[in-house]
Order: C-alpha cells, then sequence, then structure tokens
C-alpha cells in the first residue's frame, strides 16, 4: 500500500497528534487526583456527586476522544514514509509504553466506574501513589521520541 500522499500532511498529522496527547495527558495526570479528592467525599454527599459529574465529564469528553486521536494521528505518523526507522529499538520501546498508558487509561475508566456506583474501594493513599504513574510513562516516551536512544 502507498502512503505517500502522508508526506504532504505530515506537518499537519503531527501538529494534530501533539495536540491530542496534550490533551490525552491533562486528563491522564487529573483524574487520579480527583479520585483522592472523591475518597474524602461521604458517600451520597452533594460533594462525592459533583466529582461523579467531574470525573464522568472528563474521561468521556476530553480523555476518551483524545486518546483515541492519539493513536489514530501516531499511527498515520508511523505509516509516513522514511519518518521512523523501524530498525531502531526505541521504536518498540514507545510502543510498549504508549500501550501501559492506555491499560491505565482503562484502569481509571474501571475506577471511575467504581465511583460512579459508590463502590469504591481503593484508597487515596493508592491513588497518590498511582498518579505517579501517567508521569512516568510520559517522561519514558518523551525520551524515546526525541532522543531516540539507539538510533
Amino acid at each position: 500500500m502507498n502512503f505517500d500522499w502522508l508526506l504532504e500532511i505530515y506537518p499537519w498529522i503531527k501538529a494534530l497528534h501533539i495536540i491530542a496527547v496534550i490533551s490525552w495527558m491533562a486528563g491522564m495526570l487529573y483524574l487520579p487526583r480527583l479520585f483522592v479528592y472523591h475518597c474524602g467525599a461521604p458517600v451520597g454527599s452533594n460533594e462525592s456527586e459533583i466529582f461523579k459529574v467531574m470525573e464522568r465529564r472528563l474521561m468521556r469528553v476530553i480523555m476518551n476522544p483524545a486518546m483515541i486521536a492519539s493513536v489514530v494521528f501516531g499511527v498515520l505518523l508511523f505509516l509516513t514514509p522514511g519518518a521512523i526507522d523501524w530498525d531502531a529499538w526505541w521504536v518498540y520501546v514507545k510502543i510498549i509504553l504508549v500501550v501501559f498508558l492506555m491499560v491505565l487509561h482503562g484502569s481509571f475508566a474501571l475506577w471511575r466506574k467504581k465511583f460512579e456506583e459508590d463502590k469504591n474501594t481503593t484508597s487515596a493513599k493508592t491513588f497518590r501513589i498511582i498518579n505517579e504513574g501517567p508521569t512516568i510513562l510520559m517522561i519514558g516516551i518523551i525520551i524515546m521520541v526525541i532522543i531516540r536512544p539507539g538510533a
């Protein structure tokens, strides 16, 4: 299959990918903090109900679409002829880290659902620790893309 047409719009794809990733990461960094605060709100309280709305909107309106856009534009970048050296190992490490980020995103969705159903059993301390996950993965991904070790 010929993907030469992607070369003409490569800067746009790259820009849209970066915008989507920034949006996704904003949610990935904020949602676990909301979980920390939500843990302190009594079940059924007005405060708890407000957190539910905030968490649901963040996930559905920002995080999910941004993750999908990040993946779509990332795949287009990978398909652009000459954009990636498939012999370099950094590409595969980046892909693995992105998969871990997507798994963490899925875990956040499950925790959000538990809060929605008033069935959360995870502690605020655990969410504080989990909050570091997106940051660590983001650092690894950025290093792979910018430094391109082994390239």
